[in-house]
């Protein structure tokens, strides 16, 4: 491993770290976030030990870096009691949340020099995830700050956030190496079978899908 793949690691870890904090701050909750940890040892212990490198393995093994989480929030939201949670959580700390997204997309784009992910995935490419990122603290502070913003407002940034992740979702997956891949066949998708990167569709995703979701929810629900 290079010197520079390391820093770049060790950033990730940082920004997992910054996400965890965000969202707790949003959820106020100890035992949701132990159930998170827990779930990422497991994940890192699976990535260090190779497991999502076999790209030959069928169902493919990138599936189950993204389905729990996907599940979980499907979860929460099909059921009784994930709804009320999910109207107790703090909007403005699921608005700053999303601020995340400028570490991850720099750490994409240096995961690319790497050689590990397509040019597809990144900012130079057709990956628009980091305005998501730039905007998260100025709508925040145009929303519950200054009220310059109100509900519809925030409401269409959520909106327009959620597709730019699905847009990179979409993008991450036909460019992993499964049977489905379509794209980046000269450099595919194998950088978040890697630890650290394993915590990317692993966790960061499903919490800031998670946060949008939820957002959207409320807002269309209650006024601000």
């Amino acid at each position: 491993m290079t010197a520079s793949i390391t820093y770049v690691s060790l950033g990730f870890v940082l920004t997992t770290a910054l996400t965890l904090w965000f969202f707790y701050k949003a959820t106020k909750n100890a035992r949701l976030m132990l159930g998170i940890g827990l779930w990422m040892a497991v994940i890192a212990a699976l990535g260090l030990s190779g497991f999502f490198t076999n790209t030959h393995a069928l169902p493919p093994r990138f599936l189950f870096l993204l389905g729990p989480g996907f599940l979980v929030v499907l979860f929460a939201f099909l059921s009784p009691k994930g709804r009320k949670f999910i109207d107790s959580l703090d909007l403005k700390w699921l608005t700053i949340l999303h601020s995340i997204r400028i570490p991850v997309e720099f750490v994409l784009y240096f995961v690319f020099l790497e050689g590990l992910i397509p040019k597809l995935m990144t900012f130079e490419g057709y990956n628009y995830d980091i305005l998501s990122g730039i905007t998260a603290p100025i709508i925040y502070f145009a929303v519950f700050a200054k009220s310059w913003m109100g509900k519809k407002g925030l409401l269409l940034w959520n909106i327009a956030c959620l597709l730019l992740l699905f847009n990179i979702l979409t993008i991450a997956l036909l460019s992993a190496v499964t049977p489905f891949q379509q794209l980046a066949f000269d450099q595919p998708n194998i950088g978040v079978a890697y630890f650290p990167y394993v915590w990317l569709p692993a966790v960061v995703v499903p919490i800031v899908l998670f946060s949008h979701l939820a957002s959207i929810r409320q807002l269309l629900s209650n006024s601000i």
